[in-house]
């Protein structure tokens, strides 16, 4: 990478186990924030199958249903999304999991954002003694015509849900099938769900989008809070 090697150690814990330590600590306080594919998350649970009631609620970026768009990765495939995708197995026992709050970031709603050379010059003003805003002033480069700010979207609704102006409940399972649909994203209304271990799951449809950038410049140029806070 330009900026070097990263010089962080890693810790001695694994994700699952650390996981599954902090909701025992800190039980129904925790909300868990998810990224990327859900494996951590269901080795977690294989550990302890009382981790998800144990925690305040579940945020995860994944899942597609109908994205408006003329990006050719979702063109042709719309329920087809990588953080699901990548390891299914994982996402149905997580999807199925007793949580007690599921919010998901559509592939539908990140579509709606970008990452702009105009958002990243914000940033570089503002940036001040702000360690994250000047990596991202001096590191972000984009890529294509498809930027999208899909995690820091999930995340900043998670912060504030009133970036988020459209939403539904629908019940969200994954396709195992090991055919042209592998992996691919099921969802159901209350009214035509399967009578099976599908969970409610509350999913984003359409955002505030100028407010979500200004949250979004806001935040990377805060200053860093102190140690321990």
């Amino acid at each position: 990478m330009p900026e070097g090697r990263p010089t962080t150690k890693t810790a001695d814990e694994d994700a699952a186990h650390f996981l599954v330590r902090m909701v025992r600590k800190y039980p129904h306080e925790i909300t868990i924030y998810e990224g990327g594919p859900m494996t951590n998350l269901a080795l977690a649970i294989s550990l302890d199958p009382e981790f998800p009631s144990l925690a305040k609620e579940l945020v995860f970026m994944g899942g597609s249903l109908n994205p408006q768009t003329d990006d050719p990765e979702f063109v042709n495939n719309p329920r087809h999304e990588f953080n699901l995708w990548f390891d299914p197995e994982a996402a149905r026992i997580v999807l199925r999991a007793p949580w007690k709050k599921m919010v998901c970031t559509t592939v539908d709603v990140s579509l709606k954002t970008r990452m702009t050379n105009g958002l990243i010059d914000k940033v570089k003003v503002k940036a001040g003694n702000s360690a994250a805003a000047q990596y991202v002033g001096k590191y972000e480069r984009l890529q294509g015509s498809y930027n999208y700010l899909w995690d820091e979207l999930a995340a900043a609704a998670w912060l504030d849900p009133s970036v988020i102006t459209k939403k539904e409940n629908r019940y969200m399972d994954v396709d195992l099938d090991r055919g042209a649909g592998y992996g691919d994203t099921l969802t159901w209304s209350d009214q035509n769900k399967p009578q099976r271990d599908v969970q409610s799951v509350e999913v984003q449809l359409d955002l505030d989008t100028e407010k979500f950038y200004k949250m979004f410049v806001d935040l990377l140029t805060a200053p860093t809070p102190p140690a321990g806070k």
